[in-house]
């Protein structure tokens, strides 16, 4: 019989891995909590052969570069409105830049020959012997499969269910982020071209910035510094509280977009943050993505995701299965590559909303072109990884 797997998560590296499990002959179901993909998002980009030579061979890359967004310029100004900095769009594009829920989307239309998704469904107990993981689900229903892959984020829920608390493995670097969208009605002539306009005073970025190809709505994102905060992640009203009291009182256009966020739907708030786990795997469970070595913003977090995705399938077809020898491999190949790109997200809160101190000495590095261009380049570099090319070396299906 072939192998039976379950993914956690249908967001970006779980669609991803059924894609490439499914190709490689695994029976493969996704399990996702929320009722139906997530639209919407912040753009994520991609970088470097290594992203888009995974792109390409999962047949993806034509699409993503159809409906990629073109990346967006950012301007940082004071609170009288004036220009502190201008990045051009390739800083935070790559060379790919789309919209996390067209990606998703994508991702999600690929691999759906080849694996069963269900919606509105969450695991509740994970059980596993030398036979395989027995999984009950929030409908009560219980299955067995040979393993389970928490593809499922930073906060992981199967990261807690197999490896223990949060608290162990995610740690707080200092800032919270906040976005949610508006009507582009703020006349900051933000057009499908437009990029983002962003205060910075010390600590704090208050920014707006058009969505693309829809120029009457735009998209807020705000961070801030703070020492580590208590709150229900599923109470939206007290995070829109959180937001206000940190940017009480600043100029430019802040009032107006906090007017907003009394409206707004679709809040995203979380604390800037990374995963670190001394061991990726436990028994006949795996985590791959952010669940594994991710970083709220900025770790590249989305590209490393899709290469681990193609490496964890193709390791566990070259091993026939055999989870233990293909879980190894895996990490093995690409522990050291991804906590590479993980350490940009330590310094992204510093990036976005640095200090009195650090705004200046921001804005004078940036300004400088050669200093923009060896950043541009250097990035690129931690990006890459020799990835190996499962279907020419002979990566064979599960049986």
């Amino acid at each position: 019989m072939r192998k039976k797997v379950l993914i956690s998560g249908a967001s970006i590296a779980g669609p991803a891995l059924a894609y490439w499990l499914g190709r490689r002959g695994f029976e493969v179901t996704v399990v996702e909590l929320a009722p139906e993909l997530r639209k919407g998002g912040q753009a994520v980009d991609f970088r470097g052969d290594t992203h888009l030579t995974v792109l390409e061979r999962m047949g993806v890359l034509d699409d993503l570069r159809r409906i990629q967004t073109g990346g967006s310029r950012m301007d940082f100004v004071d609170e009288s409105g004036r220009t502190r900095l201008r990045l051009p769009a390739e800083f935070a594009g790559g060379d790919i830049e789309v919209l996390r829920g067209d990606l998703a989307r994508v991702f999600h239309e690929h691999s759906l020959p080849y694996a069963e998704y269900r919606f509105g469904a969450s695991i509740t107990e994970l059980r596993q012997d030398a036979d395989g993981v027995q999984v009950r689900f929030t409908d009560g229903e219980a299955r067995t499969f040979d393993l389970v892959i928490g593809a499922d984020g930073l906060h992981s829920h199967v990261r807690r269910l197999a490896f223990g608390p949060e608290e162990r493995y995610v740690r707080h670097l200092g800032y919270y982020v906040a976005g949610w969208t508006l009507p582009n009605d703020l006349d900051l002539g933000l057009g499908p071209e437009g990029g983002s306009v962003g205060v910075n005073v010390p600590g704090r970025l208050a920014s707006v910035g058009a969505v693309p190809r829809d120029p009457h709505r735009a998209g807020a994102f705000f961070a801030f510094s703070s020492d580590q905060l208590s709150y229900d992640r599923h109470d939206a009203e007290q995070q829109k509280a959180i937001v206000t009291r940190a940017f009480a009182g600043i100029g430019w256009h802040v009032p107006r977009l906090l007017e907003s966020l009394r409206e707004a739907d679709d809040l995203y708030f979380d604390s800037i943050s990374r995963a670190d786990v001394p061991s990726w795997s436990h028994g006949r469970v795996a985590l791959v993505g952010d669940a594994a070595c991710g970083a709220t913003i900025g770790g590249m977090g989305t590209g490393t995701a899709v290469v681990a995705a193609y490496v964890l399938a193709g390791e566990l077809a070259r091993a026939d299965g055999d989870h233990a020898t293909a879980f190894a491999r895996y990490e093995n190949l690409l522990r050291a590559y991804a906590e590479g790109c993980q350490a940009g997200g330590d310094r992204t809160g510093t990036f976005l909303a640095p200090g009195r101190v650090g705004l200046r000495l921001r804005d004078w590095i940036l300004s400088r072109p050669r200093a923009l261009a060896w950043m541009l380049e250097a990035g690129k570099k931690v990006a890459g990884v020799d990835l190996p090319d499962y279907d020419r070396s002979g990566a064979r299906a599960a049986s």
